[in-house]
């Protein structure tokens, strides 16, 4: 049976952390034995906001492949390819640019707060403006049906099936499957303070190869319940960035349940749940840091695996470019 086919992946700005773990790395090493999976290392999307740091982006490369093989990733079974080596996908978001409009895409709620977070005004960076027609290119061009993304994400989809039944029908037939968007259960990792979420550009990540030390000041540094004063004191769950962390990575559901009344009812400390999530979290990223830190030692061999994927995917990129082309009447083939 053919596999569904699943594209997803991340802009190159930075190694990942422990939050794109949560959020979709978990997810991809499980679905890459039952889905025809590609990740994409977005480098070219990330000079939207990166273009006056190619370095950066450039070194993000050999990162970003480190994290995918030490989550897991086994490239035998999953296409690791780098953006700017596809020609096709700048072709297809050429094409894709003149069936949407300025005004659709400012009305994507991420846009929208993207531009205002980096403060653009209306010197918003044309590239960053239309990424999202780019994504649609990335999408369409693997023929995905399944992209995992968070729930923020999910208007990205939407526009990129808008595209696609514009190119469909245009067409007159199917020449291009709508895409599904597969949110995890686990929502995005708040920041250690409890304000905003976790992330690279605001210095809040804890990276997949931090240091014990790291992970235990992480831990420690995490907001809980400012009212929750003695053990004793009854404690409020809802806003405690420990139990999200509970929530998002410990196994036992009973166990954190029962853990939650306590806290609720007064007589569990906030040392005790640091302390379990610090054992947590040193299990979790112990074995990643190791196999990091292996494959770090022969960097071109990591590089040589993306070119390979890179290879394989340009054929199928090339090959949906093609039939979308001619499906339009575009080009002279």
């Amino acid at each position: 049976m053919k596999k569904p086919v699943i594209l997803t992946g991340d802009r190159a700005t930075g190694p990942l952390h422990l939050g794109h773990y949560a959020g979709t790395l978990k997810n991809r090493v499980a679905l890459q034995r039952t889905h025809d999976q590609h990740l994409l290392i977005a480098d070219m999307q990330a000079l939207t906001d990166h273009a006056d740091r190619t370095g950066q982006v450039r070194d993000a490369v050999l990162e970003i492949a480190l994290d995918y093989l030490a989550v897991g990733i086994d490239p035998d079974r999953t296409v690791i390819c780098l953006q700017s080596g596809l020609p096709a996908l700048a072709e297809l978001s050429m094409l894709y640019l003149n069936l949407v409009t300025v005004s659709r895409l400012e009305r994507i709620p991420t846009i929208r707060e993207e531009i205002a977070s980096r403060g653009f005004g209306r010197a918003v960076p044309a590239g960053f403006l239309s990424y999202p027609v780019a994504q649609a290119a990335d999408i369409t061009a693997f023929r995905a049906e399944l992209v995992p993304v968070g729930a923020d994400q999910a208007p990205l989809i939407e526009i990129t099936n808008e595209i696609v039944r514009r190119v469909n029908a245009l067409a007159g037939e199917p020449v291009l499957p709508e895409a599904r968007a597969l949110i995890p259960e686990a929502g995005r990792l708040p920041a250690a303070s409890g304000r905003g979420k976790m992330s690279k550009s605001a210095g809040t990540a804890l990276p997949l190869s931090a240091r014990p030390e790291e992970i235990a000041a992480f831990v420690r540094s995490m907001y809980t319940d400012p009212g929750h004063l003695r053990v004793e004191d009854p404690g409020q769950v809802e806003g405690n960035v420990v139990f999200a962390y509970l929530d998002a990575f410990d196994p036992d559901r009973v166990e954190v349940a029962e853990l939650k009344a306590r806290y609720r009812a007064g007589g569990l400390g906030d040392g005790a749940i640091k302390r379990r999530l610090d054992a947590l979290l040193q299990e979790l990223i112990r074995p990643i840091r190791e196999r990091r830190v292996t494959f770090s030692q022969d960097p071109a061999q990591v590089l040589e695996l993306v070119r390979r994927g890179t290879e394989r995917a340009r054929d199928r990129t090339r090959e949906t470019r093609d039939l979308v082309f001619r499906a339009l009447g575009v080009g002279a083939t």
